[in-house]
């Protein structure tokens, strides 16, 4: 499994503008193959900070989200008016959080 946590930097003026375009594409991949789970947030409005956390079955179905077409547009708009703080991480013993 991947897990992807992380934030998104933007112009605090864009805030609002990217949550609305991020929703859209936050409904589509939530059903896209591989994906377990997939969030945006608005953290801070005034720094126009958005957290990030997504799961992914594996590295190939990650990458195939990235790749997809429906992906194209966004990164087009938003790939040089946000800045990307995020880590990926391999995991490999996924248990409860009691356990």
């Amino acid at each position: 499994m991947i897990i992807l946590m992380g934030y998104v930097h933007l112009d605090p003026s864009d805030v609002n503008e990217f949550t609305s375009d991020v929703q859209a594409v936050v409904s589509s991949t939530r059903v896209e193959k591989g994906c377990l789970f997939y969030a945006f947030t608005l953290e801070d409005a005034r720094s126009g900070r958005m957290l990030t956390v997504q799961r992914w079955q594996d590295q190939e179905l990650l990458t195939a989200h990235v790749e997809r077409h429906e992906s194209t547009p966004f990164l087009k708009n938003w790939g040089n008016r946000m800045r990307m703080d995020i880590l990926k991480y391999d995991i490999s013993n996924e248990r409860s959080f009691m356990d």
